[in-house]
């Protein structure tokens, strides 16, 4: 039986990561200057480690498919980002950090790293502020804090609704001044297609010029895969169009194990879907819930009434209101966790209370705080989210209800990785939402840039030295060796297979079919009859694919379409995977909900007697069924109880 080697240091919760430090092998600084590191990815977990790398003396190559590293989607980010610096002294602390966001996750991450994040959490403040990120500050000069989902406390630190984007800001500059330095070699619209393995050890990439179209191969002392999550398998997601799962993809086919691949986020306040020609998902910040109430009709005819356009929803009396989440969950009212806001919403829409033409949408109401903080105050937090929601709906927010609904946001699963952040693969690392991270069944808000930045700025730089004290007599390889020809022929052909297919179907119109599918079976809501239909469906999905596809164009110079072809192509199996570990898990947490395993008031039912390990599949080839080991998860600090946000 394969054994799972989590490499958590021994003694207390606290001082497990000091232990590790005073203990990790170094590399001198003329040694690091031998020692090359290949960096996938230019989001905050790929910049911010790049940057620190290279910063520290190592030789860095940085990959992005963007044309720009400050175009990765981290940008995207709008809410904030947690620390426990407890600014507002309201109680907080690393401790109830680290237990909010275990609880968030319904108990299925690992404590030591969990309890590592929250410790580092603060050191991330300040490095981002050294930088010149433009954190809101308190009349008295104090950096502000505002509340998020699944806390009790103020801790979330944000810059407006652009926060993602000051933070990666922030890490791009840091990166481009050790480009300007000559430590990082940095590659923009280049695509990881291939990972090199060389006497069992991760020593580098084949990667495909987007402009191009050239196969390039690089040789590192170690990899790092950066390059986020896997959400676009649904098709409609909030997740900008280019983003993928294919990095980490390769790594599961080269033998890396893929993490609890079913468990993704729901978002709950999301523009709701307008069209069958829509792309993309625009989301709107979880940030708004502190301010915006959320509501639906109590009467079924009034919300028949708004659907039909009878009725708009400012002529809707105070007590005709039905404000759900603070009805069902008093104590957190509308900042309970995610996966919870969007369940109640779903349940509200199913009923028939569900608003705006499709019925598939619940009000996110300002009236109230508008009211008692003038406009100006709420212009002030969210201005600039309010102008992108009338600029996409045509609907003015201060006046009218905002209208959401839950979509695809984030996945926590992700290449299986231990506590050094290293997959089971020697010399192969991932980082943020590219590992099955730290966030357990469920994330919560504003935590995605604390363990991205986390991640890149303050474990890699310690872990991976660990691992390269063992490589300083290892001289460059030669991208002529057997193994880099090998890989690039095996590129070469899949291409060519996929342009030689010359069906009838765009790309677009297959990934919609997988979206659908995806949806409607693997969404907020799963049980094992659709589950099966899933794998069935997805299965004739991948053959409608691979004879039937229209792929434009050549292999050399830009071709978009190949590019989406060959994610594609890897989305599927993803679906694939997601599908038969949801079916797998019989249970429900956090954002994984079996319709089976339910408790009388419609939460999620963990069995933590059968379940409470983290699922690692293991490749076996193409159209071979993969294997799963488990990670048992032990519990020393934290008590397994059913979460209550009441």
């Amino acid at each position: 039986m394969t054994k799972i080697d989590s490499k958590i240091p021994e003694g207390p919760l606290a001082q497990k990561w000091t232990n590790y430090k005073n203990n990790q092998k170094l590399v001198n600084p003329a040694n690091k200057r031998r020692l090359d590191v290949i960096v996938v990815g230019t989001g905050l977990a790929g910049a911010s480690a790049g940057a620190s790398l290279a910063e520290m003396g190592f030789k860095v190559k940085s990959f992005t498919i963007q044309d720009s590293p400050r175009r990765a989607h981290s940008i995207a980010a709008q809410g904030g980002i947690n620390a426990a610096k407890n600014y507002p002294n309201d109680g907080d602390s690393v401790y109830r950090l680290f237990y909010d966001t275990i609880k968030g996750g319904d108990y299925r991450s690992r404590e030591a790293n969990v309890y590592r994040l929250a410790e580092v959490s603060n050191s991330i403040i300040d490095q981002c502020v050294a930088q010149g990120v433009p954190f809101a500050r308190e009349y008295g000069g104090y950096l502000a804090n505002r509340s998020f989902g699944g806390a009790q406390v103020s801790r979330t630190f944000y810059a407006k609704g652009q926060t993602g984007q000051q933070l990666l800001l922030g890490a791009y500059q840091a990166l481009m001044r050790q480009v300007h330095e000559g430590n990082v070699e940095l590659h923009t619209r280049t695509e990881l297609v291939e990972i090199v393995i060389i006497d069992g050890k991760a020593r580098g990439i084949i990667t495909r010029n987007l402009i191009t179209g050239e196969l390039e191969r690089h040789f590192g002392h170690a990899v790092v895969i950066a390059s986020g999550g896997y959400g676009n398998t649904f098709f409609l997601s909030t997740n900008a169009m280019g983003s993928n799962g294919s990095a980490a993809w390769k790594a599961y086919q080269n033998g890396a194990f893929f993490a609890n691949p079913a468990f993704v986020q729901i978002h709950p306040t999301c523009i709701p879907v307008h069209g069958e020609f829509q792309s993309k998902l625009t989301l709107m910040s979880e940030s708004l819930r502190n301010d915006g109430r959320i509501w639906v009709p109590k009467k079924k005819e009034d919300a028949e009434a708004i659907r039909a356009g009878k009725l708009k929803p400012t002529e809707i009396a105070e007590e005709d209101r039905d404000y759900y989440l603070e009805r069902r969950y008093p104590a957190f009212g509308n900042l309970v966790p995610r996966d919870v806001a969007s369940r109640a919403a779903k349940e509200r829409c199913d009923a028939g209370y569900g608003v705006g033409a499709t019925g598939l949408a619940v009000y996110l109401d300002f009236k109230d705080a508008i009211e008692r903080l003038g406009r100006d105050a709420i212009e002030a937090r969210y201005g600039n989210l309010f102008q992108m929601y009338e600029k996409i709906v045509d609907e003015n927010p201060y006046e009218t209800p905002m209208m959401i609904y839950p979509a695809i946001h984030y996945t926590m699963g992700g290449l299986w990785v231990d506590y050094e952040l290293q997959t089971n693969i020697p010399g192969l690392f991932a980082i943020g939402e590219a590992n099955f991270s730290d966030h357990g069944a469920n994330r919560l808000g504003a935590s995605a840039l604390m363990q991205g930045l986390a991640d890149g700025y303050f474990v890699l730089p310690y872990t991976i030295q660990n691992y390269l004290a063992d490589d300083i007599r290892t001289p460059r390889m030669s991208t002529d060796l057997p193994e880099f020809e090998e890989k690039e022929k095996k590129v070469k052909d899949r291409f060519k297979k996929l342009l030689s297919i010359n069906g009838k179907y765009s790309v677009d119109h297959i990934h919609k079919e997988l979206g659908h599918v995806m949806w409607d079976f693997v969404g907020m809501a799963r049980n094992k009859e659709g589950l099966q239909k899933a794998l069935d469906r997805i299965l004739e999905i991948k053959k409608e694919f691979w004879t039937n596809v229209r792929i434009p164009g050549k292999l050399e110079g830009i071709n978009l379409e190949l590019e989406k072809a060959g994610r594609l192509a890897d989305f599927i199996e993803i679906g694939e995977l997601m599908a038969r570990d949801a079916l797998n898990r019989e249970e429900s947490c956090g954002g994984h909900f079996r319709e089976e395993y339910q408790t009388k008031e419609g939460e999620a039912l963990r069995r933590d007697d059968e379940f409470a390990y983290v699922s690692c599949w293991e490749y076996k080839g193409d159209d071979k069924e993969p294997v799963m080991h488990k990670e048992t998860l032990k519990f020393e600090y934290v008590e397994l109880k059913q979460r209550n946000y009441k």
